[in-house]
């Protein structure tokens, strides 16, 4: 038993970092996503008899994180974010990086889609995975994930758009 023990520690190490990130980014909290990542390597330790192929490890966990990310939603649906708005005098000058900017609208705009969209728009542009491999790792059709990963994209561009409306009809006011 404590051979077992060990060696899933040492295989745990190994993808540890990776399967954290995943579900920070699709969870967007820190917290949500060290109880849903805890969640996930329980349930690996407890079904780890019933692992098939062990050169899957990683794919197999990695699932596990997905589906404890649904789980760890569900039970907090309190997605909103504790944004507030502070008087801004506005820029001294004329920024060439808006990348703060960019990366807060984004970040906003992610907020907004479900945790199913957020899981399939993560494991294919920041984990680099195919869309059949998403809905195997999620457990729907390939045809729902070429439709979350597209809607989820739909719906960000839809989201930036919509925040970046007032402020440019502000700059239009003054």
């Amino acid at each position: 038993m404590d051979g077992d023990r060990d060696a899933f520690g040492m295989l745990v190490l190994q993808i540890s970092d990776r399967m954290y990130a995943l579900a920070a980014r699709i969870l967007r909290d820190s917290d949500l996503a060290e109880d849903a990542f805890q969640a996930a390597l329980i349930n690996a330790w407890r079904q780890l008899p019933s692992l098939r192929d062990p050169d899957r490890f990683e794919a197999w966990v990695r699932r596990l994180v997905v589906h404890a990310c649904y789980a760890e939603a569900r039970r907090r649906r309190t997605w909103a974010a504790n944004v507030r708005a502070l008087p801004v005098d506005g820029p001294a000058g004329h920024d060439e990086i808006p990348s703060v900017d960019d990366r807060d609208a984004l970040d906003r705009a992610f907020r907004r889609l479900s945790v199913e969209h957020r899981a399939v728009f993560i494991l294919h542009h920041h984990l680099g995975l195919p869309l059949v491999e998403i809905a195997e790792t999620v457990g729907i059709p390939a045809g729902t994930a070429r439709s979350r990963l597209h809607n989820a994209i739909r719906l960000l561009r839809d989201a930036i758009e919509a925040d970046a409306a007032p402020v440019a009809n502000q700059g239009r006011m003054a």
